[in-house]
């Protein structure tokens, strides 16, 4: 792929049943999720895909849905809701406002998961960065431990969830220019 972001599912072969059935999950317009990085790795003699999400700063951790009714939003309200359900997330979260990224990103993980695609899901925290104006860059892990406490409270994923193993972060620090 070079230098370029994944985007989707695309880092599966094009014959994929599971790029199939993810076709048929979300509109064909819009903007697929977009992986800072994707590896192709071997855990316990298992291949698996390494998707990873990556953020600087708590602003990051912000965003909604901007597909209109429309543009398919509805199609996309079917689909997380069937992932919530799935989770056991209670049914009054909205993963469409605030943290939406975070929620098609566990959606594109439980889909991988039913088609028997192993892939854990890595979400990089960086610490220390300087950031730019408006940019709120935490210093230390414990720093992102209260917006990502917001973040698990508002999309209501409950421990111990089908995909909870395949959850994980790293908090990285970055080196001093």
């Amino acid at each position: 792929m070079g230098d370029g972001e994944w985007q989707g599912l695309d880092f599966l072969p094009e014959d994929s049943a599971t790029r199939m059935v993810w076709a048929g999950l979300l509109p064909r317009r819009g903007s697929p999720p977009i992986w800072d990085a994707v590896a192709r790795t071997t855990r316990g003699g298992v291949e698996e895909w390494l998707l990873v999400e990556a953020k600087a700063n708590i602003e990051e951790l912000r965003s909604s849905c901007r597909a209109s009714p429309q543009g398919g939003r509805s199609m996309i309200e079917r689909a997380l809701d069937r992932v919530n359900r799935e989770l056991g997330v209670p049914h009054d979260r909205d993963w469409l406002t605030r943290h939406y990224q975070l929620c098609n990103r566990v959606a594109v993980l439980h889909a991988l998961k039913e088609q028997g695609v192993a892939a854990p899901l890595l979400f990089i925290h960086f610490v220390g960065d300087r950031g730019g104006p408006g940019r709120t860059c935490p210093g230390t892990a414990a720093e992102w431990a209260e917006a990502l406490t917001a973040q698990n409270a508002h999309v209501g994923l409950p421990a111990g969830h089908p995909l909870d193993d395949r959850i994980r972060r790293l908090f990285l620090e970055v080196a001093p220019r």
